[in-house]
């Protein structure tokens, strides 16, 4: 395949990746419409089986040969609903499930120059969360909606030093969305009867990072991966949106406020190990420093006196996976993949809140590549990610409304199809 036509597959990736991919239960996703997700990430460093690699470690693109583009769909849902404690003094509901029916797309391609170079691209998202509360319910004063998504665009270029080692680089490009809304109370302490006032608080920006990879291969089937991603700044600076007349209110119309944001960096090391021509087993550690995610939304409190505005800190921690994984081969024209992993907790129970809630998690990924003939290849995948209960405990220093209550058995699916073809 020339260049030009390389050129033109590039240009339809803003076309096929949608800034919606990263909207869902998750912050960091493993799950980006591609093979990865029957696997539950195992092996991801390793694996170099398509340019989806270049979202896992660019350095895989050293081992596809010729042309190769794959396009991937993918729907998430899930369960997120909450239980609101009897201990919580404000009124209202559960808020019903806040996560929605959520379709993505991502889009890679590899194009190799030589027996030493190859080149790529990639649109992914896998960074993100959007939940949408019932109006009435009884956190409606800390968060109604919210969603921060990232799409990322990473032009990408391997080299082959020998048969043992490759090298791996991509530059990332993040285009990111936060939106935040929320009630506010006109009535402190419950001393007024007003209805509640509302704002709003939306904004865009660009940040940019670096992937790096290496791929040391000691003998034929084994593989070991090391893969790097660096950290992402967001810079979202806007004024709020108040609406609702009285004095508590007027003077935060329009307040400027500025979220410092920080997509972590993250290191992977995993293995691919062929055992023979039916079996290969795969596995991954993974280290995502969340301990510098920093603001994720924003805060208004009132009393009788007035009201105050701040930015809320996610106090996050780092986490870590530990993924473990196989593929069979059926028959030549069918590969099965099985993954487990466990993510451990990026925030203590008494950190959590309404505003990206998230805690440890279970990951049980299936999936199987069927191969419609030599150049096309065809995966469904499906995971299911399993959060079980998270407690919340929050109030607001001004009003002393007190919010406490559990996501009970919080879970999330994805259902995946890509195609992949080889030219």
């Amino acid at each position: 395949m020339s260049i030009r036509p390389l050129k033109r597959l590039t240009s339809a990736a803003l076309c096929l990746s949608l800034p919606a991919s990263a909207l869902g239960g998750g912050i960091m996703l493993y799950e980006i419409g591609s093979d990865n997700t029957g696997l539950a990430n195992a092996g991801a460093a390793a694996r170099a089986q398509g340019p989806s690699t270049i979202a896992s470690n660019p350095a895989g693109l050293s081992y596809l040969p010729g042309t190769q583009v794959s396009a991937g769909g993918q729907l998430l849902f899930g369960d997120l609903g909450f239980d609101v404690d009897a201990s919580s003094t404000a009124s209202g509901g559960n808020g019903g499930n806040p996560l929605q029916l959520t379709p993505s797309a991502s889009f890679f391609i590899s194009q190799q120059l030589d027996e030493r170079w190859t080149i790529g691209f990639g649109s992914y998202g896998d960074f993100g969360l959007a939940e949408n509360y019932a109006n009435d319910w009884a956190g409606r004063h800390y968060l109604q909606n919210a969603s921060i998504v990232g799409l990322s665009l990473v032009p990408s270029a391997a080299y082959k030093l020998n048969e043992q080692w490759s090298l791996g680089i991509g530059v990332k490009a993040m285009y990111a969305m936060l939106e935040s809304q929320a009630a506010i109370n006109r009535a402190p302490l419950g001393l007024l009867d007003r209805s509640d006032g509302q704002f709003n608080y939306e904004d865009h920006t660009w940040g940019y990072g670096a992937n790096l990879g290496l791929i040391y291969a000691p003998q034929p089937g084994t593989r070991i991966g090391l893969a790097y991603t660096s950290e992402v700044h967001l810079d979202f600076d806007n004024r709020l949106d108040v609406s609702g007349t009285g004095a508590l209110l007027t003077p935060l119309d329009g307040l400027p406020m500025q979220l410092d944001t920080q997509v972590p960096q993250t290191v992977t090391l995993s293995l691919y190990q062929q055992l023979n021509a039916q079996w290969a087993l795969l596995a991954s550690v993974n280290w995502q420093d969340w301990s510098r995610f920093g603001e994720i939304g924003v805060a208004l409190d009132t009393q009788l006196a007035g009201a105050q505005s701040a930015s809320v800190d996610a106090r996050f921690k780092d986490t870590y996976q530990l993924a473990l994984g196989s593929q069979y081969r059926v028959n030549p024209q069918l590969l099965w993949n099985l993954g487990l992993a466990y993510d451990t907790a990026a925030v203590s129970d008494a950190n959590r809140g309404v505003i990206l809630p998230t805690g440890a998690t279970w990951r049980l990924g299936t999936g199987a590549t069927y191969s419609l003939d030599q150049n096309t290849d065809v995966n469904l995948s499906w995971d299911l990610i399993w959060m079980s209960d998270m407690p919340v405990e929050q109030s607001k220093p001004l009003s002393g409304e007190r919010l406490a209550g559990e996501y009970r058995n919080a879970w999330i699916q994805t259902l995946t199809a890509n195609m992949s073809w080889r030219f």
